[in-house]
């Protein structure tokens, strides 16, 4: 049975409610909304005034991790002084969740990765939205909710553990592991499904957004973001992140954007459309879906 993808090619706050609304799973308790806050300098990270009511109607708190890179985002104090400046605590509060500390989660017959490094505070919520911002990535190829769920509900420690393989959980030593890139990509299908498991069995449901605007082939944690390359293609959503991360690959190589060549270097030159085919092996979710446009 084909995953269902739903889609609109107006980006508004009211249809990005509309596209939660389609998905037909109503997010309760204590609601976390994972989005990536942007590195100090990014253009491209999702707006207040995009995403502000969404988060609002359903009394979420916004969720993220600190970065395994330097900058301005890899300490919980600095990390919410930059979500302060983007405007994020202006409509919601904000958790680090690994602010306090990290758990480890089991990743079931991984290749590269024996567990997963998350931020300690996801225990505490009922419910995720995976709010994604789908554009370029220079490690990834691109980045829209696979990558929102692997490296960026990883603590920091377990963003290093995925960018090295599995080789280390310290960030000052992952930058300079060797591996293949193919295994990187893999590894962060592991970590993202790993999350996935981690969910179904505490019973929190999780859905999957992603907002196709201001695509640049830089991705939001890059503090010197490049511009919007080609034009904004709309919002989709799923209760499947492979099918929802198939659906923007898909609608990215049908484009006759003159720009899209460039996003779709970028992806190819990362090896990046491999993350869905290898999140469908290990049984995350379906490349196959059906695009249902509202």
């Amino acid at each position: 049975m084909k995953s269902k993808v739903f889609y609109t090619k107006e980006i508004t706050a009211n249809s990005l409610i509309r596209i939660y609304e389609a998905l037909g799973v109503e997010l309760t308790g204590n609601v976390g909304v994972k989005v990536s806050t942007g590195e100090d300098g990014s253009k491209g990270y999702l707006k207040a005034d995009l995403i502000a009511p969404l988060v609002q109607m359903l009394r979420g708190s916004i969720i993220e991790c600190n970065t395994a890179y330097p900058g301005e985002r890899n300490t919980k104090e600095d990390h919410l002084k930059v979500a302060e400046k983007h405007g994020f605590t202006s409509f919601s509060y904000v958790d680090i969740l690994d602010g306090a500390g990290e758990i480890k989660i089991p990743v079931l017959n991984g290749k590269h990765l024996k567990y997963d490094l998350i931020g300690e505070n996801f225990e505490n919520y009922d419910s995720i939205l995976n709010l994604a911002h789908a554009k370029g990535h220079a490690m990834g190829g691109f980045g829209a909710n696979l990558k929102n769920q692997s490296i960026g509900i990883a603590s920091r420690n377990g963003k290093a553990y995925i960018h090295s393989c599995g080789q280390t959980e310290d960030p000052n030593k992952c930058w300079s592991c060797k591996y293949e890139q193919k295994d990187f990509i893999e590894s962060m299908a592991e970590a993202a499904k790993a999350v996935a498991d981690y969910c179904k069995e505490n019973h929190k449901p999780i859905v999957y957004i992603s907002v196709m605007n201001a695509l640049s082939v830089d991705c939001d944690c890059d503090a010197h973001q490049g511009n919007p390359v080609m034009k904004d293609i709309g919002i989709i959503g799923s209760l499947d992140p492979v099918a929802n991360d198939q659906a923007f690959l898909d609608m990215l190589w049908k484009s006759q954007d003159p720009g899209a060549s460039l996003l779709r270097e970028r992806v190819d030159r990362q090896e990046g459309r491999h993350i869905t085919e290898y999140a469908e092996e290990i049984g995350l979710g379906s490349t196959d879906y059906e695009l249902i446009e509202i």
